[in-house]
């Protein structure tokens, strides 16, 4: 073979050796988890789960943190994060709930997350677990859904407008949502800001792939890239 042709052979694999190598590394996703600074839990009994995806990723309840404000829970995501206390347990009729307090409206997110009420949490933290949120959106949309272990919905997608949310006035600006899911007889509703703004029937979410209970823990729930300080959490019967 000529050298020329054995030069031009090595050009031609050299430019597939090229084209098939990784790709440049730049900036991450604009939706990407943050990773927050001195993370973990700093609430005693109080414990974590970040959704699969993000486990799968290597995340944990470090990259997220769990404080106490004075007598109030304050919550800062990194990953989606769901925290529990295991002597907080719901059986039979009741109702959870607690004042969220979103003290900068998308100070870390380009676009809205959720933030809410746990309620039926049950084997929390194992391949087995499962619970139902309700959690609210400075935007003035809601959301109910659950793990069963995998994502369920209630509510869509997305979620839904509702007049009884509150929207924050602007982008760095205070909103608060009071928010309380029920159980009583056999329907399962949530609540907010006085206003019941879903119910459901405890059969669609006790079916195969929800909820195992009604009767369970309860918590909080926070979506990415989050900041929010939780108020008077509470069970009434």
């Amino acid at each position: 073979m000529k050298c020329t042709q054995i030069a031009a052979m090595l050009m031609v694999l050299g430019g597939i050796a090229v084209a098939q190598g990784p790709p440049p590394m730049g900036p991450p996703p604009p939706d990407a988890n943050r990773k927050v600074e001195n993370g973990g839990i700093f609430v005693p009994g109080w414990k974590g789960v970040v959704d699969e995806l993000s486990a799968k990723r290597g995340e944990t309840i470090a990259n997220a943190r769990l404080a106490k404000d004075g007598k109030n829970l304050h919550v800062t995501t990194g990953p989606a994060i769901t925290y529990w206390n295991a002597a907080n347990l719901a059986k039979g009729d009741y109702t959870v709930s607690a004042t969220f307090r979103e003290p900068h409206y998308m100070n870390l997110n380009d676009h809205p997350h959720p933030y809410g009420i746990v309620i039926g949490a049950n084997d929390m933290g194992t391949e087995t677990q499962s619970f139902l949120y309700c959690a609210a959106y400075g935007s003035g949309k809601f959301i109910v859904r659950g793990m069963g272990p995998q994502p369920f919905q209630m509510n869509g997608r997305t979620g839904q407008e509702n007049a009884a949310v509150h929207k924050a006035p602007a982008k760095d600006a205070e909103v608060t949502q009071q928010i309380s899911m029920s159980v009583k007889g056999d329907t399962v509703s949530c609540s907010i800001n006085g206003t019941e703004v879903w119910s459901a029937p405890k059969s669609d979410v006790m079916a195969a792939g929800k909820l195992k209970s009604t009767d369970g823990g309860y918590g909080i729930r926070s979506a990415h890239n989050t900041e929010v300080e939780v108020i008077d959490l509470k069970l009434s019967k």
